[in-house]
Formats: C-alpha cells, sequence, structure tokens
C-alpha cells in the first residue's frame, strides 16, 4: 500500500471501530445506571470476559497473528488461499467445538480463576451460570475473526470492521427490551452474547462468500500447511496466554476490592475508545501490508509502512492519553454517574482511568511493533517479552495491592504496557531497515508530544472553569460537549501549527477511504 493508502484503511477500520465503541458506552452507560457496581453488574462483567479472553487467547492473538501472514503470502503468490483458509477455519472449529465443550464441565474452576474473591457468596453461583451461557460466544466470535483476517488480507475491510458493531446493537436492544417489558436485565445481556456471536458470523461469512471464500464446515485435516501454522502459531499462543495472566491478575486483585471490577471495566471501556480505533486499525492493516512487502522483498515500502503507522497512531493516542489524565472525573461522572452509579463509584473509576491513560500510547505501540515480528513468522521473542512482562505485572498489582488498594491492577497493568513496549523496541533492532524511524518520524513525534502537553493545560484549566456545569442535569452534556470539542480543536490546530503533521494527509487519507 502507498502511505496514503494505508492511512486509509487505517481510517476506515478506525472509523467503523468507532462506531462500535460508540454503542460500547451507550451499552455500558446503560449497565451502570441499572446496575450501577453492584454483583449483578460484577458477575456479568467477569462471565462477559471468559469467551473474549480466550477469543483473544485463540483468534484475535495466537491463531490470526500466524494465520494472517501466510494467507497474504498464498494470495501475493496465488498458491491455493482458498484451501488454506477452508483447513484453516475446519481445524480452528474443530478446537473451539472441544474447548467450549469442556469449558462447560469446568465453569466452575475458570470462575474461581477469574474472581476468586466470589468464594463464599451469591455471586459465585450467578457467575458459574452465566459464564456457560455466554462460553459458546467463543466458537462464533473466534471463526468470525478468521473470517475478518481473509477479507483484510484482500484489502476489504468494512465488513470485518462493522461486524462488531452487531454485538453492542444488540446488547443494547436487549437491555432496552428488558427494562420495557420488565425482564431480568442481567439475564437479557448474558443470552444475547451467544446470539449476537451468530449474527457476527453470520455477517462476515457472508462477506467472505462475495469475495470469493466461500468456507464451508467439514472435517478436518491436517496438512502440511496447518502443521507450519501450528508450529508458528504455538508460541503466538504462549504470548497471548500471557497477556490475558495479565488480565487475569488484575481481576484477581479486583476481585477481592467491593465495585472495584466494574470500576476497572468502566474505566477499561474509555480508554479502550482510542486504543480499539486506532490500535485495532493498526494492527488489521500493518500486518497483512507488511507480510506481503516482506514477501516481494520491498524493505523501503515495509519501512515506510511501519513509520507511517507509528506516526499516525502516536499523533492520535499521545493527545487522548493526555486528556484522559488530565481530566478523567468529568468524563466519567457525564457517561456514567445516574441511577445506581454514584459519586463514589465516579471518584474510582476516573481514578483508573487516569492510570490507564497514561499507558495508552504503549498498549498502541505494541500494536505497531509486534507486526515487525509476526511478518516474518517470529512468533518465539514476543512471547519472552510478554513473559517478562507478566511478571512485572504481577509483581506491582500483586505486591501494592495490600497498601494502595485496586488501583494496584490499573498500575500494573500501566507499567507492564511500557515494559513491554521496551522490550519490542530493544528486539527489533536487528530487523535492518524496515524497522528504523525515519528523519520524518523522528521530526514529528516531538511536536506531537508538545501539541497534546498543550491542549492538556489548556484542558484542564478549562474543565476548572466550567467545573460547577457538570454537575447541572440538564447542561452536563453539553459541557463534556464542548471540554471535548475544544480539546480537540485546540490539538489539531497546535499540531499544524507546529508541523506534527499536515491536514493535506488527512484530507487525502479521508477521501480514499469515503
Amino acid at each position: 500500500m502507498k502511505p496514503i493508502r494505508l492511512i486509509a484503511g487505517f481510517l476506515t477500520v478506525g472509523l467503523w471501530t468507532l462506531l462500535s465503541r460508540v454503542f460500547g458506552f451507550i451499552r455500558d452507560i446503560f449497565i451502570a445506571a441499572t446496575l450501577g457496581a453492584g454483583p449483578v453488574a460484577e458477575v456479568f462483567l467477569i462471565a462477559f470476559a471468559l469467551p473474549n479472553m480466550f477469543r483473544r487467547f485463540f483468534a484475535e492473538g495466537a491463531f490470526n497473528m500466524a494465520f494472517v501472514p501466510m494467507f497474504s503470502k498464498k494470495l501475493e503468490s496465488g498458491e491455493d488461499p482458498g484451501g488454506f483458509a477452508r483447513d484453516a477455519f475446519a481445524g480452528l472449529a474443530t478446537i473451539l467445538i472441544a474447548l467450549t465443550v469442556i469449558a462447560l464441565f469446568a465453569m466452575p474452576w475458570l470462575v474461581v480463576a477469574m474472581a476468586s474473591g466470589f468464594l463464599g457468596d451469591a455471586r459465585f453461583d450467578l457467575a458459574v451460570d452465566y459464564g456457560r451461557i455466554a462460553f459458546p460466544y467463543i466458537l462464533f466470535i473466534s471463526l468470525a475473526a478468521l473470517l475478518s483476517g481473509v477479507l483484510n488480507a484482500t484489502g476489504r475491510f468494512v465488513a470485518a470492521a462493522a461486524a462488531p458493531v452487531i454485538l453492542n446493537v444488540m446488547l443494547v436492544g436487549a437491555m432496552g427490551l428488558a427494562i420495557r417489558l420488565g425482564w431480568d436485565v442481567g439475564d437479557a445481556l448474558i443470552w444475547t452474547v451467544p446470539l449476537a456471536g451468530i449474527a457476527q458470523l453470520a455477517f462476515v461469512w457472508v462477506a467472505a462468500a462475495r469475495a470469493g471464500f466461500r468456507l464451508m464446515p467439514r472435517w478436518p485435516r491436517l496438512t502440511p500447511e496447518l502443521k507450519r501454522l501450528a508450529i508458528i502459531a504455538a508460541p503466538a499462543a504462549l504470548a497471548g496466554g500471557v497477556v490475558q495472566v495479565n488480565l487475569l491478575i488484575g481481576r484477581q486483585v479486583a476481585s477481592f476490592f467491593d465495585g472495584a471490577i466494574a470500576w476497572l471495566s468502566y474505566a477499561d471501556r474509555l480508554y479502550q475508545l482510542p486504543l480499539g480505533v486506532v490500535g485495532i486499525a493498526i494492527g488489521v492493516v500493518l500486518l497483512p501490508d507488511l507480510s506481503r512487502r516482506l514477501e516481494s522483498g520491498d524493505t523501503a515500502g515495509g519501512r515506510d509502512a511501519f513509520n507511517r503507522a507509528t506516526e499516525f497512531s502516536l499523533a492520535l493516542t499521545v493527545p487522548a492519553a493526555v486528556a484522559l489524565a488530565m481530566v478523567p472525573v468529568p468524563l466519567v461522572s457525564v457517561l456514567f454517574e445516574r441511577g445506581a452509579f454514584d459519586a463514589d463509584d465516579t471518584a474510582a473509576t476516573a481514578l483508573a482511568l487516569m492510570v490507564y491513560g497514561l499507558g495508552l500510547p504503549a498498549f498502541v505501540l505494541q500494536k505497531t511493533l509486534q507486526p515487525l515480528f509476526f511478518a516474518r513468522a517470529d512468533t518465539k521473542r514476543p512471547f519472552y517479552y510478554a513473559l517478562a512482562a507478566m511478571v512485572v505485572n504481577a509483581g506491582v498489582a500483586i505486591g501494592l495491592a495490600p497498601v494502595i488498594g485496586f488501583i494496584a491492577a490499573a498500575i500494573g497493568t500501566t507499567v507492564a504496557g511500557w515494559v513491554m513496549v521496551w522490550l519490542l523496541w530493544w528486539g527489533s533492532r536487528g530487523m535492518g531497515e524496515a524497522a528504523r524511524l525515519d528523519a520524518r518520524l523522528r521530526g514529528r513525534l516531538w511536536r506531537i508530544v508538545l501539541a497534546a502537553l498543550l491542549m492538556g493545560v489548556a484542558l484542564w484549566w478549562l474543565a476548572v472553569l466550567i467545573g460547577p456545569f457538570f454537575a447541572a442535569p440538564t447542561l452536563r452534556y453539553a459541557a463534556l460537549l464542548g471540554l471535548v470539542l475544544a480539546g480537540i480543536g485546540l490539538y489539531f490546530t497546535l499540531a499544524q501549527m507546529l508541523g506534527a503533521f499536515r491536514m493535506s494527509e488527512v484530507r487525502a487519507a479521508l477521501r480514499r477511504s469515503a
């Protein structure tokens, strides 16, 4: 891809991801208003996290990180990419069906692994029931992720990026229907999860079929290509497992503090907005592009793709990180503080959001650095780096929890994120030209940081000035909207003046993505 086309791909995926995150906010606002940070909210969040944890482990993590480069290279060379995709689809489905059956029987132990603080109270039995209902979602969403990888490798980003919107639309609709008809909101939410997975799978399956890849169910077979896929995927699976252990550590720490699972989850939802919009877009577009370039020997093009992806991600996530760290309380109070979610919940969630915000650039930089390894079928070193980051996370979260409480989980996540970035950067030094920062990125990086810091100071003063409006029932939304728009406008103005980026580049990418 040329730089403008590459950025256009980022914007296409990012805009659809933004729409999904908006519906995700609406979903979480409903949950916060009806369930607050209470036991049903915590149980639903744990049960919903179970299939999503394994999804990241199998589909979006290990499997796709190995599958997409191999499929992209077969697509480039014309070596029967459709047959390879069908074999991979059948193999993944077999593994997931077996995993689902095992998980349904082992659900009590899985709940203990996720939140041992639930033992001894009513949350445990409900979490087991909810977990069994939600877990089959992994089968549908993981197969959908594989189909999305096929679409992304062929340059068709819209359907794959739009599919997550279905989940949040269905969850919001289920809550609205439950409230209207007097159903139990928690039950309505959990039963909608597997139904949404079926809908997402059907959506991307149709898109892949239209693209010429009709992947029908069939008996699996162990071909030489699948053996190689498994060999490459195994270290990535271990790395994915380490990442999930990091999440487990945070949830375990939080489960011993009443309300902490919900506080961390709501804060996670807020910082996941820029992370999802930028980070997912970078990972989805950059990996197949790098794989094709390396296959064709285009080292200069690979370096340009890596640098533009890094530049694009930092230009959007550094100001977002500064904003989350400087004005977390107005964001949380306006979006979530109503009904069962009170001022104490706002304060705790805002503290977690500030800590997560400081790690946001690290989480996104991982998305630009990891493809350098995965595009070369190097999944072993990211595993070793993830293992080191896990040790750091566990040491910080568990070690500090008795002293500073639940916030130790968020601090551990952020510190481990930056450790992971440093290790990935250090490991990429021997990759030659394709992994080096070019003059344009080095020249723009300090300008991006300066523009974001100046914006942050201005946002803090503006938040203090209009602070009373955030507590006014009719004006709080307008006040937050004004604060957000002021921050966006100020940052883009400062960035343009300082030369952090050129609006002509953004306009050209928008025209191509339209």
